[in-house]
């Protein structure tokens, strides 16, 4: 497989570096891209050194297999066409094609057929938060169908980057040496704080990270669901964590959901409140599943089910789900 990474100096870049590694996925000949400034920087992979290429309107994507992009919406918005004229599969982990009718938008446990047509040769990789979510209710959709969703996002540094996990740290330090934080990457400062803002504003009051909960959901799931979010930035480096109520045509026992999410793929179920186990985002940093607990009837809705969840958003909200996408399509 010869393969491509494109924006590989980001910190979803040097995970699908590491998961690609990890997982054996099958590279016969590696290709790693940037922007100037990441151009002659050198990485490992399976101990060989790689150079990292300036990403060019040209011809280097001639014979690539599959390239995984993830350089920011406009830098894939730019270069779609140059990285897939030869044929290569653009796997984009941006939002910049997620809701175009043309482009599928996937999630393996979920829909991995639609990954099958791409009349472009773009497969969009959804938001973080909509995949670890998808996911848990993928599960509970083959028991009764889903109606609505209420969630609220507990989201990690790193969902902003490499940079903003390090204005994190640099936070906590300049606070306890009596400094004044630096505050660059997020809107106010987060250590020792909760921002109930991810992304921006849009005119009926949700975030666009909010809207995408809503808009990715539907269009994978291929569903009627309704679903409203509020997306909160949390002081934790890694890993995002979710509290989602939902309503069911049926009920649905805490029993039938407790085997529902132990059978589902991509799921761990970590549920036993008496003993005090149900996910942390300071244990899963770095695993793969989306692991589910705090699982309970709603009090107020006969319909209702309420859990937690967490998972890792580099890993399976963000690089871990692109390249599962490409073992499922080169199988």
């Amino acid at each position: 497989m010869r393969t491509a990474i494109v924006g590989v100096s980001g910190a979803v870049g040097q995970e699908f570096l590491k998961t690609l590694e990890e997982r054996d996925f099958p590279v016969d000949e590696l290709l790693l891209f940037g922007s100037s400034r990441s151009a002659g920087r050198e990485y490992p992979f399976k101990g060989k050194q790689y150079t990292v290429k300036e990403l060019k309107h040209n011809d280097d994507f001639k014979g690539v297999d599959v390239a995984f992009v993830s350089a920011g919406g406009a830098a894939s918005k730019e270069f779609a066409g140059t990285i897939t004229k030869h044929g290569a599969v653009m796997i984009d982990n941006t939002s910049a094609f997620r809701m175009d009718a043309d482009v599928p938008l996937v999630v393996p446990e979920v829909n991995p057929e639609d990954a099958l047509k791409r009349p472009r040769g773009i497969i969009a990789n959804p938001n973080c938060t909509t995949i670890q979510m998808v996911v848990a209710l993928n599960a509970i959709e083959k028991v009764s169908h889903i109606k609505r969703v209420h969630v609220s996002t507990y989201q990690a540094s790193s969902g902003a980057g490499a940079q903003a996990m390090a204005e994190l740290a640099k936070q906590y330090e300049q606070i306890l040496k009596g400094e004044a934080p630096t505050v660059e990457k997020f809107v106010y400062q987060l250590a020792y704080n909760l921002i109930p803002q991810v992304d921006v504003f849009t005119d009926n009051g949700y975030t666009k990270e909010e809207l995408k909960m809503y808009n990715e959901t539907r269009k994978i799931m291929h569903s009627d669901i309704e679903v409203s979010a509020t997306c909160v930035r949390v002081p934790v480096m890694r890993a995002h964590s979710e509290a989602t109520w939902i309503e069911t045509e049926r009920p649905v026992s805490v029993e039938e959901a407790r085997e529902a999410f132990a059978k589902a793929e991509g799921v761990v179920l970590q549920d036993d409140p008496i003993n005090k186990i149900y996910p942390m985002p300071l244990f899963i940093a770095g695993k793969d599943p989306v692991y589910v607990g705090r699982i309970r009837k709603d009090l107020s809705n006969p319909n209702g089910l309420t859990f937690w969840t967490v998972s890792d958003q580099i890993r399976k909200g963000a690089a871990l789900n692109a390249v599962q996408i490409a073992e499922y399509l080169f199988k």
